[in-house]
């Protein structure tokens, strides 16, 4: 970690600069379009369904990981970790909660249309619901292990935020990584691609093909485009909020 006042080992002031610069911007862009996607939310009633929930759920991740970008600028621009390394601890655990949430919210997005498409029924409350909360909780537990001693949080080479410590090659790291790596990475791949792979064929059959993209989206940007921003129902409902129109206004229509 880099001492205050001085530059990380191994780097240079306009590579430190420019790395705050980047992650300023990614955190500010991810914070501002899912802020939008959550104020819709709360503010209008025809978005406020079991299919939502789950990309409400997704918003919420992404702006915790823009919210962790934020730091990491921060620090970055004052050249040092300022937060001691409880705060290193916690900044890693924050970041790695979100991002694995933001995984499997994918994922529940990815099975809830095809619940939707293939079915033809909606997706019930309880159900949303408890994925929601399985993906949370989940997430929790497994960004809980590295504090327990299973893996292990450290500063990043450029000492100004904190995530896992990649460079540890002993079986405990190991162990840990590729069990995560299996529960939180290659299964929500599977039910992504498996869920929009059967809507592909379901809907082939039916002469209505119109499938999003089969990779789960992690960057928080993307994310609010492509599930938020990029919906009918959720465009109407950020465009009430942003002109202060109600929702009534659009069923009066």
């Amino acid at each position: 970690m880099a001492e205050s006042g001085s530059l990380p080992t191994g780097f240079g002031e306009l590579e430190v600069l420019a790395v705050g610069m980047v992650l300023l911007v990614e955190a500010l862009t991810g914070l501002c379009l899912n802020s939008l996607t959550i104020l819709s939310f709360c503010k209008t009633p025809e978005l406020r369904t079991p299919t939502h929930l789950l990309v409400l759920s997704l918003a919420l991740a992404d702006s915790g990981i823009s919210l962790n970008a934020l730091v990491a600028a921060t620090s970055s621009l004052l050249r040092r970790w300022p937060y001691g390394s409880n705060g290193c601890q916690a900044h890693g655990f924050q970041g790695f909660v979100t991002a694995l949430a933001s995984i499997c919210s994918s994922a529940a997005i990815a099975w809830g249309r095809y619940h939707h498409y293939c079915s033809r029924s909606q997706l019930a409350w309880n159900t949303a619901i408890s994925l929601v909360i399985c993906v949370w909780l989940s997430s929790a537990f497994w960004a809980a292990l590295p504090l327990l001693g299973w893996g292990h949080y450290d500063y990043e080479p450029l000492g100004t935020c904190c995530t896992l410590d990649y460079s540890r090659g002993d079986r405990n790291f190991t162990s840990f990584l590729f069990t995560m790596a299996f529960f939180n990475f290659f299964v929500p791949l599977f039910i992504t691609f498996i869920s929009y792979r059967l809507m592909e064929q379901k809907l082939r059959k039916t002469g209505h093909l119109q499938v999003p993209a089969l990779v789960a989206k992690t960057v928080p940007t993307i994310n609010a485009i492509n599930y938020a921003l990029g919906g009918e129902m959720v465009h109407r409902g950020i465009w009430q909020c942003l002109s202060h129109q109600g929702s009534g206004l659009d069923r009066a229509r």
